[in-house]
């Protein structure tokens, strides 16, 4: 190989290498952004590649580069769909994972060097071995860092993590530690003293495989704290659904016991109706027309609580399809039912009833949402041999975006840890039957279906 060729793919490598961080920076967002993908992804490998231009241009250090692009993330966060702070943690994954797989790869090409010692040959050689030590250290590092983030991104999308300052605080000291560790390294691996180049690796033999152990130590424990993070943040949700199925359990027994005391007072109510007709008639025989009027009303105003339009055929589900009917009048929406309860050996009547409730109230969040008019809510409980098939759909209004979870993802900031937690424990309790809930979001119309199967002991 020539000087002139050597020169070439010199070159040729390094735009090789810009590409190679470009593409991954891209590839590793790339589950983390939403909308319109792949502009978002042109624009992230655009921009690297016109920053490293730049930053090459100027012979600024690889640091300062690497800072700026995690500056970058954050400014155009907005633009990219990425909350501040999931858009610094990202990029900070991404530095220390390059960063990390450099280190890793340096000990290689050292070695490499000393396997291929340099020695009188002709040019053409040295300058065909140097190519081909570059090419090393370019497919080893390629191979290792997509490896890395590979494994990262992996389990970032196992679970997403809600960012308040003490989780981003705790997820970043990991990869910080490492940042440090490595600019100090590079900065110590070569070294030009009294106009002799001196070596780490070739005065500490021993840190070629220490450095390397010591990055890969800095990357396991990025890794680990994201999957404990993300187990305690499962752990703290598995509570609040169970504390919020408590609640609403209570709730349903309380509405319940009211429920119980309607009947009570309706059968009370029939055997008082007898001396309210042998009332009626008495006045109507002595020709008391007006304290007939006035008794009549009297007795239509105390029968005014005694009113359980939609009867499902269980007091459990009665109360929820209810209270329900009561608030969509209140708020002016539509609501039509074909709900009748199952089998009461195969079903319980409290998981059907936090199905029920979380289903329709979600329903009439969403129609609060909706203009007047165009609110509506349908309920219908079909069944099919030992399958039972609950289905709710109702008017939204804005655009439903799905999270990891299979959940619709909250717009209110406020509520963020709470969001989804009424169709979670759905889902939960329709898990106990062997079944699954099912969403769709289909012309501002929003459906959720719950498949049950009969559940006998």
């Amino acid at each position: 190989m020539s000087e002139t060729g050597f020169l070439m793919f010199n070159r040729l490598f390094s735009v090789g290498v810009e590409l190679l961080y470009a593409t991954a920076l891209a590839w590793f967002l790339r589950p983390f952004l939403p909308g319109r993908l792949w502009r978002k992804l042109l624009c992230v490998f655009g921009a690297y590649l016109c920053a490293s231009l730049l930053y090459n241009g100027i012979s600024a250090p690889q640091g300062l580069f690497s800072l700026f692009l995690v500056v970058m993330l954050v400014v155009f966060s907005r633009a990219l769909g990425l909350e501040k702070a999931k858009a610094f943690l990202l990029g900070l994954f991404y530095w220390s994972t390059k960063q990390s797989g450099a280190l890793m790869v340096e000990s290689v090409y050292f070695i490499a060097e000393r396997l291929f010692p340099l020695s009188v040959e002709p040019p053409e050689a040295v300058y065909r071995r140097g190519a081909c030590l570059l090419t090393l250290l370019f497919v080893s590092h390629a191979v290792v860092f997509s490896a890395m983030l590979f494994a990262l991104q992996r389990q970032m999308r196992k679970r997403a993590i809600t960012l308040h300052r003490r989780e981003l605080c705790y997820l970043s000291l990991v990869p910080v530690a490492e940042i440090l560790f490595g600019q100090v390294i590079s900065r110590l691996l070569v070294e030009f003293k009294d106009g002799v180049l001196l070596q780490l690796y070739e005065r500490h033999p021993a840190f070629l495989a220490v450095i390397p152990a010591l990055a890969l130590l800095f990357y396991a424990g990025t890794w680990l704290t994201i999957s404990f993070q993300q187990g305690m943040a499962a752990l703290q949700e598995e509570q609040t659904i169970l504390y919020t199925e408590h609640q609403q359990s209570q709730a349903i027994r309380a509405r319940i016991h009211e429920t119980e005391q309607f009947y009570t007072r309706v059968r009370q109510l029939k055997h008082e109706i007898r001396g309210h007709m042998a009332n009626i008639i008495g006045l109507a025989r002595n020709g008391e027309y007006e304290s007939l009027a006035d008794y009549i009303a009297k007795m239509d105003e105390s029968m005014g609580g005694f009113e359980l339009t939609l009867q499902t055929g269980n007091p459990v589900t009665d109360v929820i399809v209810n209270d329900t009917r009561r608030r969509c009048l209140d708020l002016g929406i539509r609501f039509h039912v074909e709900f009748h309860y199952p089998d009461p050996e195969a079903y319980d009547a409290f998981d059907m009833g936090i199905i029920l409730q979380n289903l329709l109230r979600n329903a009439v969040e969403a129609c609060e949402k909706v203009s007047e008019g165009e609110r509506f809510i349908v309920l219908t409980g079909t069944r099919k041999g030992r399958f039972f098939l609950i289905e709710v759909k109702n008017s939204f209004a804005g655009e439903v975006v799905f999270g990891q979870d299979g959940l619709p993802v909250t717009t209110k900031k406020e509520d963020a840890p709470m969001h989804g937690i009424g169709l979670a424990n759905a889902r939960r309790e329709a898990e106990k039957y062997m079944g699954e809930l099912e969403l769709k979001a289909v012309r501002q119309e929003f459906s959720a279906t719950v498949l049950l199967q009969e559940k006998h002991d």
